[in-house]
């Protein structure tokens, strides 16, 4: 979601605001950190985790260029629910609660921004339960995918996706990375996906994929290439 206006600017009348650039992998914030502040990311990319009594982690969400994380103080947490990590070099502006609040009371603009990214979100979550609740593994691993291609923003037959492996997408989907593996190869295969080994240069993902979110019954084994691969490369 990537505002027509910088809503920082706005905010900046009422309160205090800091501009944080992060490296890859440095944390914005742990779970179990006061609530004191909203974080906007101006630039970049991060992940948001959370982490089981039973030390099991999984990835709720990608937050990039345009999205806030931790609003959730402004319903009443006190102490985050979530750990918010950047996954590339990021730079996020920190802004203060009560700067945010008045700027939501006063200011029309950011007030109409700020509901209908929340409005948003919100829809993005229940997708992702229902995805969890009905959808198989393979299903919700090209879900995944699409979503992090920013699928139907672009027009282009292809985006390529950086710093996701396979420990992530399994975090992210809620299955092993065992399973992450076998169905990535198999997406490859059908021309759905393309990689190196490493992931040198990101995950190349095609328009192809969303068959897999589309069809009811999951794809079968894999004999040759999917005839319109070539077409799309």
């Amino acid at each position: 979601m990537t505002p027509s206006f910088d809503p920082t600017a706005l905010i900046a009348k009422y309160g205090s605001v800091m501009e944080v650039k992060y490296g890859a992998r440095q944390i914005i914030f742990s779970q179990g950190d006061p609530a004191d502040y909203i974080f906007y990311i101006k630039k970049g990319q991060a992940q948001l985790k959370v982490i089981s009594p039973r030390l099991k982690e999984a990835v709720i969400a990608v937050v990039e260029a345009g999205h806030f994380c931790g609003e959730g103080c402004l319903v009443g947490e006190s102490l985050r629910m979530s750990t918010a990590m950047a996954v590339t070099d990021c730079t996020v502006v920190r802004l203060e609660k009560p700067a945010v609040i008045r700027a939501i009371h006063d200011d029309l603009p950011f007030a109409e921004f700020f509901v209908t990214y929340v409005l948003n979100r919100s829809i993005r979550l229940r997708d992702d339960l229902v995805d969890h609740m009905f959808n198989s593994s393979e299903r919700r691993l090209a879900r995944v995918l699409l979503l992090l291609a920013n699928y139907g923003r672009e027009g282009g037959v292809a985006t390529v996706i950086n710093n996701a492996n396979h420990l992530t997408l399994a975090k992210m989907v809620g299955t092993t990375r065992s399973r992450i593996n076998f169905f990535m190869n198999k997406f490859r295969k059908l021309g759905y996906i393309d990689y190196s080994g490493d992931y040198n240069g990101g995950i190349r993902v095609y328009n192809l994929l969303l068959n897999v979110v589309l069809d009811d019954e999951p794809i079968g084994p894999v004999d040759s290439p999917h005839p319109a691969q070539i077409a799309e490369r």
